[in-house]
Protein backbone atom coordinates (compact mmCIF):
# COMPACT_ATOMS: atom_id res chain seq x y z
CA UNK A 1 0.00 0.00 0.00
CA UNK A 2 1.20 3.53 -0.81
CA UNK A 3 1.45 5.57 2.41
CA UNK A 4 2.15 9.20 3.26
CA UNK A 5 3.33 9.54 6.87
CA UNK A 6 3.72 12.71 8.93
CA UNK A 7 3.58 13.78 12.58
CA UNK A 8 3.87 16.82 14.85
CA UNK A 9 6.79 15.71 17.04
CA UNK A 10 9.30 16.27 14.26
CA UNK A 11 11.24 14.27 11.70
CA UNK A 12 13.67 12.86 14.29
CA UNK A 13 11.09 11.66 16.81
CA UNK A 14 11.21 8.07 17.99
CA UNK A 15 7.46 7.59 17.48
CA UNK A 16 7.71 8.54 13.80
CA UNK A 17 10.74 6.32 13.22
CA UNK A 18 9.02 3.36 14.88
CA UNK A 19 5.89 3.78 12.75
CA UNK A 20 7.76 4.34 9.47
CA UNK A 21 10.22 1.48 9.87
CA UNK A 22 7.51 -0.95 10.99
CA UNK A 23 5.41 -0.08 7.93
CA UNK A 24 8.45 -0.31 5.65
CA UNK A 25 9.28 -3.76 7.02
CA UNK A 26 5.68 -4.78 6.23
CA UNK A 27 6.32 -4.01 2.56
CA UNK A 28 4.44 -0.70 2.19
CA UNK A 29 5.67 2.03 -0.16
CA UNK A 30 6.34 4.99 2.11
CA UNK A 31 6.87 8.72 1.70
CA UNK A 32 7.58 10.74 4.85
CA UNK A 33 7.06 14.50 5.05
CA UNK A 34 7.40 15.70 8.64
CA UNK A 35 8.21 18.97 10.44
CA UNK A 36 11.88 19.84 10.88
CA UNK A 37 11.22 20.41 14.60
CA UNK A 38 8.47 19.73 17.12
CA UNK A 39 5.19 21.38 16.15
CA UNK A 40 2.88 20.06 18.86
CA UNK A 41 -0.44 21.82 19.57
CA UNK A 42 -0.30 23.76 16.30
CA UNK A 43 -3.76 22.54 15.29
CA UNK A 44 -4.56 22.89 11.60
CA UNK A 45 -2.37 25.92 11.01
CA UNK A 46 -0.92 26.58 7.55
CA UNK A 47 2.10 28.59 6.45
CA UNK A 48 0.94 31.34 4.08
CA UNK A 49 3.14 34.35 4.98
CA UNK A 50 6.54 32.75 4.43
CA UNK A 51 7.95 30.11 2.07
CA UNK A 52 7.92 26.42 2.87
CA UNK A 53 11.22 24.60 2.64
CA UNK A 54 11.67 20.85 2.30
CA UNK A 55 14.98 18.99 2.48
CA UNK A 56 15.55 15.30 1.69
CA UNK A 57 16.43 13.22 4.75
CA UNK A 58 18.65 10.14 4.74
CA UNK A 59 19.84 7.70 7.41
CA UNK A 60 16.81 8.09 9.71
CA UNK A 61 14.61 5.40 8.17
CA UNK A 62 14.87 2.18 6.18
CA UNK A 63 16.80 2.69 2.90
CA UNK A 64 13.68 2.28 0.72
CA UNK A 65 11.81 5.11 2.52
CA UNK A 66 11.66 8.51 0.80
CA UNK A 67 11.71 11.23 3.44
CA UNK A 68 11.64 15.02 3.60
CA UNK A 69 12.00 17.47 6.46
CA UNK A 70 9.62 20.43 6.12
CA UNK A 71 9.80 23.88 7.72
CA UNK A 72 6.03 24.06 8.14
CA UNK A 73 3.29 22.75 10.42
CA UNK A 74 1.90 19.18 10.22
CA UNK A 75 -0.95 20.18 7.86
CA UNK A 76 1.63 21.92 5.65
CA UNK A 77 3.63 18.70 5.50
CA UNK A 78 0.70 16.66 4.26
CA UNK A 79 -0.31 19.31 1.71
CA UNK A 80 3.26 19.50 0.43
CA UNK A 81 3.52 15.72 0.25
CA UNK A 82 0.29 15.40 -1.71
CA UNK A 83 0.72 18.29 -4.12
CA UNK A 84 4.46 18.76 -4.58
CA UNK A 85 6.46 15.71 -3.55
CA UNK A 86 4.54 12.51 -4.30
CA UNK A 87 4.08 11.55 -7.95
CA UNK A 88 1.05 9.40 -7.11
CA UNK A 89 -1.51 10.08 -4.41
CA UNK A 90 -1.23 7.84 -1.34
CA UNK A 91 -3.90 5.30 -0.56
CA UNK A 92 -3.69 6.13 3.15
CA UNK A 93 -2.28 8.97 5.25
CA UNK A 94 -0.80 8.10 8.66
CA UNK A 95 0.20 10.54 11.39
CA UNK A 96 2.23 9.79 14.52
CA UNK A 97 3.04 7.99 16.61
CA UNK A 98 2.45 10.97 18.89
CA UNK A 99 4.24 11.14 22.23
CA UNK A 100 1.22 11.69 24.48
CA UNK A 101 -2.54 11.23 24.29
CA UNK A 102 -4.93 12.87 21.85
CA UNK A 103 -8.20 12.30 23.69
CA UNK A 104 -11.43 14.27 23.91
CA UNK A 105 -10.98 17.95 23.15
CA UNK A 106 -7.22 17.45 22.60
CA UNK A 107 -8.04 16.81 18.95
CA UNK A 108 -8.95 20.49 18.46
CA UNK A 109 -5.35 21.49 19.19
CA UNK A 110 -3.48 18.42 17.99
CA UNK A 111 -1.03 18.72 15.12
CA UNK A 112 -1.05 14.92 14.90
CA UNK A 113 -4.80 14.77 14.27
CA UNK A 114 -4.64 17.80 11.96
CA UNK A 115 -2.03 16.13 9.74
CA UNK A 116 -4.37 13.16 9.33
CA UNK A 117 -7.37 15.46 8.87
CA UNK A 118 -5.59 17.18 5.98
CA UNK A 119 -5.51 13.82 4.24
CA UNK A 120 -9.26 13.40 4.75
CA UNK A 121 -9.92 16.91 3.42
CA UNK A 122 -8.15 15.81 0.23
CA UNK A 123 -10.34 12.69 0.05
CA UNK A 124 -7.80 10.19 1.42
CA UNK A 125 -8.67 7.98 4.42
CA UNK A 126 -6.33 8.75 7.30
CA UNK A 127 -5.28 7.52 10.74
CA UNK A 128 -3.73 9.41 13.66
CA UNK A 129 -1.81 7.29 16.20
CA UNK A 130 -0.94 8.39 19.74
CA UNK A 131 0.80 6.66 22.64
CA UNK A 132 -0.89 7.67 25.90
CA UNK A 133 2.26 8.69 27.75
CA UNK A 134 4.64 11.64 27.74
CA UNK A 135 7.43 9.68 29.41
CA UNK A 136 7.38 6.25 27.72
CA UNK A 137 10.13 5.67 25.15
CA UNK A 138 8.90 2.30 23.85
CA UNK A 139 6.77 2.72 20.73
CA UNK A 140 6.97 -0.79 19.30
CA UNK A 141 3.63 -1.96 20.72
CA UNK A 142 1.87 1.03 19.19
CA UNK A 143 3.69 0.51 15.89
CA UNK A 144 2.79 -3.19 15.91
CA UNK A 145 -0.88 -2.32 16.37
CA UNK A 146 -0.66 0.24 13.57
CA UNK A 147 0.68 -2.51 11.30
CA UNK A 148 -2.21 -4.81 12.26
CA UNK A 149 -4.83 -2.09 11.76
CA UNK A 150 -3.52 -1.06 8.34
CA UNK A 151 -3.50 -4.72 7.25
CA UNK A 152 -7.14 -5.04 8.33
CA UNK A 153 -8.08 -1.87 6.46
CA UNK A 154 -6.57 -3.27 3.27
CA UNK A 155 -9.15 -6.04 3.53
CA UNK A 156 -11.96 -3.71 4.64
CA UNK A 157 -11.13 -0.15 3.43
CA UNK A 158 -12.32 2.94 5.25
CA UNK A 159 -14.87 5.27 3.64
CA UNK A 160 -13.12 8.12 1.83
CA UNK A 161 -13.94 10.89 4.30
CA UNK A 162 -13.06 8.98 7.47
CA UNK A 163 -10.34 9.75 9.97
CA UNK A 164 -9.55 7.28 12.74
CA UNK A 165 -8.07 8.76 15.91
CA UNK A 166 -6.26 5.89 17.62
CA UNK A 167 -4.96 6.07 21.19
CA UNK A 168 -2.86 3.22 22.58
CA UNK A 169 -2.16 2.72 26.30
CA UNK A 170 1.52 2.69 27.23
CA UNK A 171 1.40 -0.76 28.84
CA UNK A 172 2.61 -4.25 28.02
CA UNK A 173 0.87 -6.13 25.19
CA UNK A 174 -0.59 -8.73 27.57
CA UNK A 175 -2.16 -5.95 29.66
CA UNK A 176 -4.13 -4.52 26.72
CA UNK A 177 -7.79 -5.33 27.40
CA UNK A 178 -8.78 -5.17 23.72
CA UNK A 179 -9.75 -2.71 21.02
CA UNK A 180 -12.95 -0.66 21.13
CA UNK A 181 -14.61 1.86 18.83
CA UNK A 182 -15.36 4.98 20.87
CA UNK A 183 -16.89 8.43 20.72
CA UNK A 184 -14.98 11.60 21.44
CA UNK A 185 -14.96 12.53 25.10
CA UNK A 186 -14.59 15.93 26.73
CA UNK A 187 -11.31 16.41 28.53
CA UNK A 188 -10.80 19.89 29.88
CA UNK A 189 -7.66 21.41 31.31
CA UNK A 190 -6.96 23.55 34.32
CA UNK A 191 -5.03 26.28 32.51
CA UNK A 192 -2.67 28.66 34.21
CA UNK A 193 -0.16 31.21 32.98
CA UNK A 194 3.15 31.55 34.75
CA UNK A 195 4.29 35.18 34.76
CA UNK A 196 8.03 35.57 34.30
CA UNK A 197 10.66 38.16 33.44
CA UNK A 198 13.17 37.82 30.62
CA UNK A 199 16.83 38.94 31.02
CA UNK A 200 15.84 42.45 29.86
CA UNK A 201 13.20 42.74 32.58
CA UNK A 202 10.23 42.39 30.25
CA UNK A 203 7.22 40.34 31.28
CA UNK A 204 6.26 37.19 29.42
CA UNK A 205 3.80 34.38 30.11
CA UNK A 206 4.21 30.62 29.88
CA UNK A 207 1.08 28.50 29.48
CA UNK A 208 0.94 25.64 31.96
CA UNK A 209 -1.80 23.42 33.30
CA UNK A 210 -2.99 19.89 33.83
CA UNK A 211 -5.74 17.74 32.35
CA UNK A 212 -8.85 17.40 34.49
CA UNK A 213 -10.76 14.14 34.65
CA UNK A 214 -13.29 13.72 31.86
CA UNK A 215 -16.23 16.12 31.93
CA UNK A 216 -19.71 14.59 31.66
CA UNK A 217 -21.38 15.13 28.31
CA UNK A 218 -25.02 15.98 27.64
CA UNK A 219 -27.11 13.15 26.23
CA UNK A 220 -26.98 12.71 22.47
CA UNK A 221 -29.53 10.37 20.86
CA UNK A 222 -27.07 9.68 18.04
CA UNK A 223 -24.35 8.63 20.48
CA UNK A 224 -25.86 6.32 23.12
CA UNK A 225 -24.29 6.35 26.57
CA UNK A 226 -23.30 2.68 26.30
CA UNK A 227 -20.70 3.65 23.69
CA UNK A 228 -17.60 4.50 25.68
CA UNK A 229 -15.70 7.72 25.20
CA UNK A 230 -12.05 7.56 24.20
CA UNK A 231 -11.10 8.65 27.73
CA UNK A 232 -13.13 5.84 29.32
CA UNK A 233 -11.59 3.24 27.01
CA UNK A 234 -8.04 4.31 27.88
CA UNK A 235 -8.85 4.28 31.59
CA UNK A 236 -9.88 0.62 31.18
CA UNK A 237 -6.67 -0.26 29.26
CA UNK A 238 -8.36 -0.58 25.86
CA UNK A 239 -7.00 0.72 22.59
CA UNK A 240 -9.42 3.46 21.53
CA UNK A 241 -10.46 4.03 17.90
CA UNK A 242 -12.61 7.12 17.36
CA UNK A 243 -13.98 7.92 13.87
CA UNK A 244 -13.81 11.67 13.18
CA UNK A 245 -14.95 13.99 10.41
CA UNK A 246 -14.17 17.60 9.51
CA UNK A 247 -17.83 18.64 9.20
CA UNK A 248 -18.49 20.31 12.57
CA UNK A 249 -22.22 20.88 12.02
CA UNK A 250 -24.21 20.17 15.20
CA UNK A 251 -26.88 17.92 13.70
CA UNK A 252 -29.11 17.77 16.79
CA UNK A 253 -29.09 21.57 17.22
CA UNK A 254 -29.77 22.33 13.58
CA UNK A 255 -33.00 20.33 13.77
CA UNK A 256 -34.21 22.10 16.92
CA UNK A 257 -33.19 25.53 15.61
CA UNK A 258 -35.35 25.01 12.54
CA UNK A 259 -38.30 25.30 14.92
CA UNK A 260 -37.32 28.87 15.81
CA UNK A 261 -38.10 31.97 13.82
CA UNK A 262 -35.23 34.35 13.15
CA UNK A 263 -35.52 37.77 11.59
CA UNK A 264 -33.07 40.26 10.13
CA UNK A 265 -35.24 43.12 11.50
CA UNK A 266 -33.62 44.83 14.53
CA UNK A 267 -35.37 44.15 17.81
CA UNK A 268 -37.70 47.03 18.78
CA UNK A 269 -38.03 48.48 15.30
CA UNK A 270 -41.40 48.98 13.58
Amino acid sequence: MRLLISNDDGISSLGLRSLVNTMADAGHEITVVAPDQERSATGHSLTIHSPLRAEPVTNLFRPQVKAWSCSGAPADCVKLGLWAIMEQAPELVLSGINHGANLGTDILYSGTVSAAMEGVIEGIPSIAFSLVSYTAIEFQLAAAFAKILVAQLIEQPLPQLTLLNVNIPAIAWEEIAGVVVTRQGIRKYFDSFQKRLDPRGRTYYWLAGEAIEEVEQPDDPQLPAHIWTDVQAIQKNYISITPLQYNLTDVSSINSMHQRQFSCTPIGSC
